[in-house]
């Protein structure tokens, strides 16, 4: 039986991660992954006759453009004969796509893969359950498929209802221990070092433009996040309101719900030199976990815990940790299950700002934070570099990634 093949990240691109009903409103799903697909085309000069599939995450789909790594493509005017297809593993679907590509190019099954993730959160329907057969009399009720998503994220028949993810964020907040002025002060954290990160430059490399068509005047050009708020502290974050009387969770010490998309190719090693391809990043490994879905936002600690096992790496051998900022308290407890304290790790942790700052458009976040890290620790000269993520509905995704040493 053939060894697995060397797997190569390349060229790792992003949009700006646009804020609920703001600037990429009028831009759908599918027009944001055929933006980011052409401009990693066009970045990587890859040839499009070579890519052999397409792996896209989207966890709100529909069916206006129905498997979108397919539809994508095809928008994205890449050869007809280039296949894709669709992932969805809730928070974890951005980086579960890049792992299906690798083990893809792994097994020899393709050479040349595209991932990415993309959400349209602004565009996200309601719906109704019961209009196809219509009913005697009666209202219909329509379902705001985001609540609805955070509602039905496990079955109320085994683990009882759970309200959202707020719940399972107060959950943990409850069971670590952990206060509001913890959250608060990790979330100025979040901001501060997003808006460094873009004052700085650091973004530079890895946003890709988005030009959004206006009902009047002129095209405008999307190129900078737009929930990153430089005034944050705790002054300004201790005057909101919680979510949940008497709890922790507040607008301000929670991911953002956004508009992004992101990708990047995934090459086997040995064809690198063919196609005329840099890598910037090499993958490791990865694992998925289960956690209960009152406390998903755990997820990562066993997900990790599984990784660390087959890979043989530990925390010592990091260089950059990120977790995907769903909530603050959350990133806060994953850091307890771990075993960590902030100040150990306060210089590998999000260094650039995660889902609190830069927002969380759910399928695009694991390519969104891929990117970003990946791009950081080319600036580091390599090294290793982890990713994890919690996931609605109780899963935790872990995946490890060697910088190229320059």
């Amino acid at each position: 039986m053939n060894s697995l093949r060397r797997v190569a990240i390349v060229g790792p691109v992003r949009t700006a991660v646009g804020g609920f009903g703001g600037t990429l409103r009028p831009v759908r799903a599918e027009q944001l992954a055929a933006d980011v697909i052409r401009a990693l085309v066009d970045r990587t000069g890859v040839d499009p006759s070579r890519i052999e599939d397409v792996s896209f995450a989207q966890s709100y789909a529909n069916s206006e453009a129905p498997c979108i790594g397919r539809w994508a493509a095809l928008a994205a005017g890449l050869p007809i004969e280039v296949p894709g297809f669709q992932v969805d593993r809730r928070c974890g679907g951005g980086l579960q796509a890049v792992i299906t590509a690798a083990m893809t190019v792994q097994t020899g099954a393709a050479d040349v893969v595209i991932a990415g993730g993309v959400e349209s959160m602004s565009n996200i329907e309601h719906y109704t359950t019961t209009a196809r057969w219509g009913s005697r009399s009666g209202n219909q009720t329509l379902y705001d498929r985001l609540d609805r998503g955070r509602e039905r994220s496990q079955p109320e028949e085994r683990f009882g209802k759970i309200s959202g993810m707020i719940e399972t964020a107060e959950n943990l907040a409850t069971q670590f221990g952990i206060g509001r002025d913890e959250a608060d002060a990790f979330s100025v954290r979040s901001h501060q070092r997003a808006a460094a990160a873009w004052e700085s430059g650091v973004f530079a490399d890895e946003v890709v433009p988005v030009t959004v068509p206006q009902r009047r005047g002129d095209d405008v050009v999307f190129d900078r996040d737009e929930g990153v708020r430089p005034e944050s502290s705790m002054e300004t974050l201790g005057k909101l309101r919680t979510v949940t009387p008497g709890g922790t969770v507040t607008a301000g010490n929670a991911a953002q719900q956004n508009d992004a998309a992101a990708a990047c190719l995934v090459v086997a090693e040995d064809k690198l030199d063919e196609l005329g391809l840099e890598p910037i990043a090499w993958f490791e490994g990865w694992a998925a976990a289960g956690v209960d879905p009152s406390i998903m936002g755990i997820g990562p600690v066993s997900a990790v815990q599984r990784l660390f096992a087959r890979t043989r790496v530990g925390f010592d051998d990091l260089d950059l940790i990120e977790v995907n900022e769903a909530f603050a308290v959350q990133v806060l407890a994953v850091l307890q299950g771990w075993g960590l304290k902030l100040d150990e790790v306060e210089d590998r942790l999000n260094v650039n700002g995660s889902g609190i700052s830069l927002g969380h458009p759910i399928g695009a976040t694991g390519v969104r934070i891929l990117t970003t890290m990946l791009h950081e620790l080319d600036r580091r000269r390599g090294g290793f570099a982890l990713e994890t993520m919690c996931i609605g509905g109780g899963q935790g995704i872990a995946a490890l990634f060697r910088g190229v040493a320059r």
